[in-house]
């Protein structure tokens, strides 16, 4: 039986994704890992599934963060970044999807 190879596995996922999912807002572009640490998973897995700036913060960093929070966004907003992000990058965030279990 083939040994999964991970390392394989990742340069392959991000020369289809690239290291950078972006976005932008009213003229000002953001970016978000396509990989996130597991340190940075566990954290999003302690957060409550209704906090939206606590996700936010872990994904955007504390600088891109401040921006981003100068923006008028609404919650529907926010919820379509998150999937779409999601979606792009193939991570499940938001509620019970964080596991970090084995």
């Amino acid at each position: 039986m083939a040994r999964y190879n991970v390392n394989a596995a990742r340069a392959q996922r991000l020369e289809a994704l690239g290291e950078q999912w972006e976005f932008e807002i009213d003229g000002a572009a953001y970016r978000l890992p396509t990989e996130l640490p597991h340190k940075v998973v566990k954290q999003l897995a302690d957060l409550d599934a209704s906090d939206v700036e606590g996700m936010l913060g872990l994904l955007l960093g504390a600088k891109q963060y401040d921006r981003f929070r100068k923006h008028e966004v609404s919650v529907q907003d926010v919820q379509a970044l998150i999937e779409a992000y999601g979606r792009d990058s193939g991570m499940l965030l938001g509620e019970g999807s964080a596991s970090t279990s084995s």
